[in-house]
């Protein structure tokens, strides 16, 4: 009996995910566990795995594809199986790639197929995907410029967007007899029929290659920079931010940080680090101001009575916020434990995405990128962030004399929608006190 294999859904608040790659094409045999497809969320990238062992009888999406979760992605089974009733509801025509590619069935090639053949070799087109001719045929693109990115070199639906975001277009009158030489004239360069007359000769274009080098390239915007790029605008645009910047003494952080080094492995304690300790000082502070552990709902606020703690990472697909839920909950160990895991799997790309939101307040850690005092930005609908800034030396008077200490500064940034300035500044002043005074804050 032929299985289908759908688009799973990755945590409660995924709709949909985009195909990234193809590891296998119709007519393959597939062993149960081996890696059918790659795709992503907004956040995270994730293999689907062969749920049986069989042969891959249709596929019905292209690489790029957004598809809703649990949706129908392809069947798997024994040649000659039956798996018409899992092929999706057709969109703007399409067909299931079983019928354009399976080798089995090409010497019974629908008419619609052949017509698609026939029309390809006219224009001196690849193989190109029902959905990319429809929108071709809409839009005028230039297929011949077209650079196929789906599988086996096929021209796909986003090959043909590319084109027409780039303007290579030919009008009606000049789609029979042009070569993808010809360059257009008309307006945003599109390939008029005035054109192919002022074409030089094919020999003549040959016989002198001219080397060029791209000026620019153009590459598409990830999905998680999207979302990166329009979560950033909007928390600036929808909101009254302002940034707090102070500064405490970080001589008693940097030695128990030093204790634990030396110590830690032998007590069985996680690799606690100053990161994690600023963690565990905001957890234990921020329960005393309301307003700091909040989100802001238009015109409610939503005061928290646990601190879920965003951290923002640092990942190869852009910026994550993984939460540590119920972190004053936690010891500094367990917090260190928490946060190391959640970090590592967004940094493998691999975390759930029910962890990447949820959080209450924000901590950005930067001083080891060396950086003094920043902006960060609040991530909405929560009130604060929390910067963390490098450590440097500073000079301060104790019992008459200049002394020199290590200072690490600290920059908050606040909705003043929800906080007043007096509030943000009492918000600074404490985290900054209770990291200053870290063993009074574990004596607790």
């Amino acid at each position: 009996m032929a299985t289908v294999v759908i688009m799973p859904r990755q945590g409660q608040s995924v709709e949909s995910c985009i195909i990234t790659a193809f590891n296998k094409k119709v007519g393959d045999t597939v062993e149960k566990g081996d890696i059918l497809f790659s795709y992503e969320t907004d956040k995270s990238s994730f293999d689907e795995p062969a749920p049986e062992s069989g042969k891959i009888l249709a596929i019905f999406r292209e690489e790029g594809d957004d598809v809703p979760c649990l949706e129908n992605v392809l069947v798997i089974g024994n040649d000659g199986e039956d798996f018409s009733a899992f092929i999706p509801a057709a969109e703007e025509g399409d067909a299931p790639a079983a019928a354009e590619e399976a080798p089995a069935q090409e010497a019974a090639a629908p008419v619609a197929q052949t017509a698609e053949a026939e029309a390809s070799a006219t224009q001196g087109v690849g193989s190109i995907s029902p959905r990319a001719r429809l929108l071709a045929e809409k839009t005028h693109a230039d297929l011949l410029k077209a650079v196929p990115t789906g599988p086996n070199g096929r021209i796909i639906e986003r090959d043909v967007q590319k084109l027409v975001d780039m303007g290579l277009t030919v009008s009606p009158a000049a789609k029979d007899g042009y070569t993808a030489a010809v360059n257009g004239s008309g307006i945003n360069g599109k390939v008029v029929l005035g054109d192919l007359a002022a074409a030089p000769a094919a020999e003549t274009v040959a016989a002198a290659p001219v080397a060029t080098v791209a000026e620019y390239e153009d590459v598409k915007i990830p999905n998680v920079r999207k979302i990166i790029s329009k979560v950033m605008c909007d928390s600036l645009t929808t909101m009254a931010q302002l940034t707090f910047n102070s500064s405490f003494d970080a001589t008693k952080l940097l030695a128990f940080r030093k204790s634990l080094k030396a110590g830690g492995e032998k007590m069985g304690l996680a690799n606690i680090t100053l990161n994690d300790m600023i963690l565990y000082a905001v957890s234990r502070v921020i329960l005393k101001h309301k307003a700091a552990n909040a989100h802001m709902l238009g015109d409610t606020m939503r005061y928290f009575n646990t601190v879920n703690i965003g951290i923002a990472v640092d990942t190869e697909r852009g910026l994550l916020v993984p939460t540590v839920f119920g972190a004053e909950k936690l010891s500094l160990n367990e917090l260190s434990m928490n946060a190391k895991s959640v970090i590592t799997a967004a940094q493998s790309g691999t975390i759930n995405p029910d962890f990447l939101k949820g959080a209450t307040f924000t901590v950005s850690n930067l001083g080891s990128l060396g950086i003094e005092s920043f902006t960060p930005i609040v991530n909405p609908p929560q009130t604060c962030i929390l910067g963390v800034d490098c450590i440097t030396k500073r000079i301060k008077e104790v019992n008459g004399e200049d002394v020199i200490y290590p200072s690490m500064g600290l920059s908050l940034t606040v909705d003043h929608r929800a906080l007043d300035g007096a509030d943000a500044a009492r918000i600074l002043k404490d985290i900054g006190f209770a990291l200053e005074n870290i063993d009074l804050l574990l004596a607790k």
